[in-house]
């Protein structure tokens, strides 16, 4: 029987990572819940035995439950009746499936229900459910926004819901408006005190929502009256049982179509606040946003999977002029291409999560005592690295499920058209990757400061300087040449003192920046592998080694003539008027 984790064993790889001992051994907290709850772990390796029976159920669900169900849901999605987004019916099996499966609540400490997985093994779970389905993925994983509510809300909030979304309830995260989109700074929805009541009143109109009819709705708001800027909005808890809150319309959309877009009304309904007020953007957006981010990396990583399975089974299967397409040049480079990308992209992806979970535990152990003087400055590392690498992990991975499954699309040929193809579908689905949560060009203004401070090429520096297998080294001795390249384009950009010329220069930094990291990862991968014996995954990732080194090296070259080149007398050639 088929099953979305076990079958690709590269997932799994990453739990071997040797920071996971770190990331476990603060997340358990010397391991005091064994006393309290049956399944909690007693040690590290029984929590990396419970993360990966979690993964294999998960995975079970995924290939046999939530992937047969995905062209049903494509074909019917969501419907309005009477003010009320109604589900496609194969999506209510799929949240059934993972209710029993008790794949709720996931990130939550055991004491409200949950499994209090790290951020690592969550991203797995979501890379194998978007595999599986990038829409179901997206219903899924909003439970995530759960996090912001224990960080910041109160203990009778969170006692109040956490353990109803470790059942099974929904989450949305209502931020955008239609004069507010990435310019969260222009929310207008109105939040008022009602004194009376004891509580707070909101009254506006939030579009482009995900799951926008869910159970529990983190809302910003405006709270202070008078106020044009950020600092003005705060956040709100939402519980649909108090109603209030209408569906207007549900959005036609191109792809992920099981995923409920919404427009919503917000009528004097009922709220409590969420923290402090003044911080709903200025704070916990951010915070919401990050972990976001990392959700649709993961997403992307999920989809790249199934883009290259799709386009792999094909080749192998279609033959043309007397043979299989498999074995004409111009379709398995698509393929080495599209795999290299996957595997790069997936060891960036835990890279990050990883550097979250870290400096997640920490903060959590801080509410409980006093940090150490090393554990603050742990913390104050590891939130840095977090905060720069997730940009790139979002940015370049779902660029990278884009480019796969357009050429999972090129792979099929004219039957990759046809809609009796997934592959159409996984197109359709990869497009708003880039666009949500963030645009690939706002990712980039996110990392700028981390390339021209310096903290990306430090970080290059010191990842140069870890031995890599004997094999692999001419590969490394590439990466070196790339990374001067890219410190001399970097210092090319500073000495020009131009901000235009800097923010227009700035995408191809960025990805010469993703790149080079991303090659050192993937070697990485391939040195442990083959350190640990683990043979099946050390063949791939040297494969995939060889294919991203060179690729990236293509770029990056091409990238820093350019950069050296410019001037900025050249910009109003691309100003158009």
């Amino acid at each position: 029987m088929a099953n979305y984790y076990t079958d690709h064993p590269e997932i799994g790889f990453h739990l071997s990572h040797p920071e996971m001992r770190k990331v476990v051994d603060l997340r358990e907290k010397n391991y005091e819940d064994k006393d309290k709850f049956d399944y909690a772990p007693v040690d590290f390796e029984d929590a990396i035995e419970n993360y990966r029976r979690v993964l294999e159920i998960t995975g079970d669900v995924a290939a046999n439950v939530i992937e047969p169900n995905s062209e049903s849901v494509d074909l019917e999605g969501p419907h309005l009746e009477n003010g009320r987004m109604v589900y496609a019916s194969k999506t209510f099996e799929n949240i059934e499936a993972t209710k029993k499966a008790g794949l709720w609540g996931v990130s939550m400490p055991r004491r409200y229900g949950g499994l209090n997985l790290p951020n690592a093994v969550f991203s797995m779970l979501s890379e194998v459910i978007s595999a599986a389905d990038a829409g179901f993925q997206n219903i899924w994983s909003l439970q995530s926004c759960i996090d912001t509510l224990y960080e910041f809300g109160s203990e009778e909030q969170r006692q109040e819901f956490i353990p109803r979304v470790c059942r099974g309830e929904g989450m949305s995260m209502d931020l955008t408006e239609p004069d507010a989109g990435s310019d969260l700074q222009r929310v207008v929805l109105k939040a008022t005190r009602d004194e009376e009541n004891d509580c707070w009143r909101l009254n506006g109109v939030k579009r482009f929502i995900t799951n926008g009819d869910s159970d529990i709705h983190l809302v910003l708001a405006r709270s202070e009256e008078g106020t044009t800027d950020g600092r003005g909005l705060s956040m709100f808890i939402y519980d649909k049982r108090d109603g209030g809150v209408d569906v207007r319309h549900i959005e036609h959309k191109l792809g992920i179509h099981g995923s409920p877009t919404c427009e919503l009304t917000y009528k004097n309904a009922k709220a409590q606040l969420c923290g402090s007020t003044r911080l709903g953007l200025i704070k916990y957006v951010m915070a919401l946003m990050n972990g976001a981010r990392l959700g649709i990396a993961a997403q992307s990583v999920g989809l790249s999977q199934e883009a290259y399975n799709e386009a792999l089974s094909y080749a192998n299967d279609r033959q043309q002029f007397g043979q299989k397409i498999v074995g004409f040049p111009a379709v398995y480079d698509m393929l080495s291409r599209m795999k290299a990308k996957l595997d790069a992209g997936r060891s960036l992806l835990y890279q990050t999560a990883r550097y979250v979970d870290i400096y997640k535990c920490l903060e959590d152990i801080q509410r409980d005592r006093a940090l150490t003087p090393e554990e603050k400055q742990q913390m104050k590392k590891y939130q840095r690295l977090a905060d720069a690498f997730t940009p790139v992990a979002k940015g370049m991975n779902s660029e990278y499920a884009n480019q796969n499954a357009y050429d999972a699309v090129s792979v099929h040929g004219g039957s990759g058209f046809i809609m009796e193809y997934k592959s159409q579908r996984l197109m359709r689905d990869a497009r708003i990757f880039s666009i949500y949560e963030g645009t690939t060009q706002l990712q980039v203004v996110a990392a700028v400061r981390y390339i021209t401070n310096g903290t990306y090429l430090n970080i290059i520096k010191e990842m140069l300087q870890r031995e890599v297998a004997e094999e692999l080294r001419p590969l490394h001795r590439r990466v070196e040449t790339m990374a001067a390249l890219y410190e001399q384009s970097v210092q090319y950009v500073k000495e020009a003192h131009d901000q235009e010329v800097q923010d227009f220069l700035a995408r191809r930094l960025y990805d010469m920046t993703a790149e080079i990291i991303m090659s050192l990862l993937i070697l990485d991968d391939a040195t442990r592998a083959k350190a640990e014996q683990n043979e099946a995954c050390a063949e791939q990732f040297v494969k995939s080694a060889n294919v991203y080194v060179r690729m990236a090296e293509e770029d990056v070259i091409g990238k820093a003539s350019y950069v050296k080149q410019f001037i900025a007398e050249d910009l109003p050639a691309f100003k158009q008027v």
